[in-house]
This record gives C-alpha cells, sequence and structure tokens, in this order.
C-alpha cells in the first residue's frame, strides 16, 4: 500500500512520520502524475485558502476531484476545509464531501486546545479516549447525505465524519503519538 500526502503546503511531514509507524509507503504529492500509482491520500492541515490556491496554479483541481471519485482521500484541519462543499466564503475548494464547515470556529491560534475524543470506530475508541488537538481549527456545522459524524467534543460540536471513503477530522492526529485514526484510515483503503 502506498499513500500520498498533498505536499503544498501544511504539516505533511508529520503525517508521513506517522505513516512509516506504521510501515506504510508514503509519497509526496505536489503535480498530477503523483496520484496515478497510490491507494489513498491525506490533505495535511495548514492554511486552506494557500493549499486551494496552490492546488489551482498546479492544475490539481480536477484531478483530485476524479481521484476521490475513485480512492480514498482524508483531510485533517485545513485540509478538512478543502474537502468541503460549502464553507460561507469565496476560496478554491475541491467540494467532494457533503459537509459544511466553518474556518476558525473555534478562534485564533492562541485559543488552542486539546480535548479527548472517544470515537466508537477507532481501535478500543469507546474506552481508550483518543488525543484530539485543535490549532485553529474549522467547526463540522453540519453533514448531509451519507455523510456520517465519527466524533464529538464533549459539549456535543461534530469533529469528524466520514462519507463513504472520505475521511474529514477537524484536528490534528498526526501530532499525536496515537496512530489510530491513520490506521482507520488505512482500513477504509482496504474496505
Amino acid at each position: 500500500m502506498k499513500i500520498g500526502i498533498l505536499a503544498l503546503q501544511g504539516a505533511f511531514s508529520e503525517h508521513i512520520h506517522m505513516l512509516r509507524q506504521l510501515d506504510v509507503e508514503t509519497v509526496e504529492v505536489r503535480l498530477p502524475e503523483t496520484l496515478e500509482d497510490i491507494d489513498g491520500l491525506i490533505i495535511p492541515g495548514g492554511e486552506s485558502t494557500t493549499i486551494g490556491k496552490l492546488a489551482v496554479m498546479y492544475q490539481l483541481m480536477d484531478p483530485l476531484r476524479q481521484f476521490a471519485s475513485e480512492r480514498p482521500i482524508w483531510g485533517t484541519c485545513a485540509g478538512m476545509i478543502f474537502m468541503a462543499k460549502a464553507i460561507g466564503m469565496d476560496q478554491p475548494l475541491l467540494g467532494i464531501m457533503d459537509i459544511m464547515v466553518e474556518r476558525n470556529a473555534f478562534g485564533r491560534q492562541k485559543d488552542s486546545f486539546k480535548e479527548n475524543l472517544y470515537v466508537s470506530a477507532l481501535i478500543n475508541g469507546d474506552s481508550i479516549p483518543f488525543p484530539g488537538i485543535f490549532i485553529r481549527s474549522p467547526k463540522l456545522v453540519q453533514t448531509k447525505g451519507r455523510a456520517v459524524i465519527l466524533a464529538h467534543l464533549a459539549d456535543g460540536s461534530p469533529v469528524a465524519a466520514v462519507e463513504d471513503t472520505l475521511l474529514a477530522t477537524a484536528f490534528h492526529p498526526e501530532l499525536t503519538h496515537d496512530t489510530r485514526f491513520h490506521q482507520y484510515f488505512l482500513s477504509l483503503i482496504q474496505s
């Protein structure tokens, strides 16, 4: 199995490190042709406007949409924004996942926080919490169609969703020592 990490901007090296811990081959994706021989793609956190503008510049928008129709994609933080169909703002979006997202909804960088999440979809996810790290994170406002919420904060705010083989998390699993979300994404590829 080979996983691509969109490496235009943001925390792509942290995802590569996590996948190497799971003995998974990775490749940095910057050009459309790199998508051809990978089994899944991670769009990392970073700055969603910059990721979108660079994806337009490198002519990745249509190839990424085509990829999403055939193979799994996981967006974390800015990656979740980039995948959403609606964010209430004008910026380049893939629009591949039936979710509405609000950018920076939890506040600025200084408002970053960590909260334990109980996620049934993860290995031992009902009993062992996953350490959710939220940095200038977007909020998952609404899911539609086949999109299903996977995780909530204690106050009930949804922070992760899956739609078939598309996965979105408002937080940063790549900044933890817990590989269970990466394992879950690999399970979507193998299903």
